[in-house]
């Protein structure tokens, strides 16, 4: 669960987090950033995206024009459009499949909390949404260490009409 090889599909953490950490509170997202869901289309669209169950609960449906794989023990759920799965090497084996047929090298996890803790040591890339806020959570972001992850890119956003609070994109890779 080492470095990465460079012809090997990259996991990706993709995650809009707090200043505090928080990336969830009651099974929801903590603020209303319309402005971010656009980058989270962009980024994650026509590639395969992991979550647990709470975070496709708290999605409430699959989304569009990506292959949704959904972690959990629970087969009573209700997941259209989903495929569900009982293990998390199940999930990357669907999501490497899922990958090859689409023709990219990009596996995107976009939570929970537990899923993003088991995956930190395996990801290549974190495409992370730095909330200018503090709310209150009880799902947090794994910390990011920079003696392991390098910061590429950031671009700050203010609050648009629709968000709650002002915004920076960015990126790290493994260093």
């Amino acid at each position: 669960m080492g470095v990465i090889a460079s012809n090997a599909f990259k996991i990706v953490l993709v995650a809009a987090i707090g200043e505090n950490g928080a990336i969830g509170y009651r099974g929801e997202l903590p603020w209303r950033l319309k402005s971010d869901l656009k980058h989270f289309r962009n980024v994650t669209l026509n590639r395969p995206v992991v979550m647990g169950r709470k975070t496709f609960e708290s999605i409430g449906k699959a989304l569009d024009h990506r292959t949704n794989i959904v972690l959990t023990r629970d087969f009573s759920l209700k997941a259209p459009g989903a495929i569900m799965v009982t293990t998390l090497e199940a999930a990357l084996g669907m999501a490497r499949e899922d990958a090859r047929k689409r023709h990219v090298d990009d596996i995107m996890v976009i939570g929970g909390g537990a899923l993003f803790e088991a995956l930190m040591p395996r990801a290549a890339r974190l495409e992370i949404t730095h909330v200018h806020a503090s709310p209150p959570g009880d799902v947090f972001f794994p910390p990011i260490d920079p003696g392991v992850w390098r910061q590429v890119s950031s671009v700050e956003h203010p609050a648009g009409p629709d968000d709650s609070a002002p915004f920076a994109v960015a990126v790290y890779e493994r260093k």
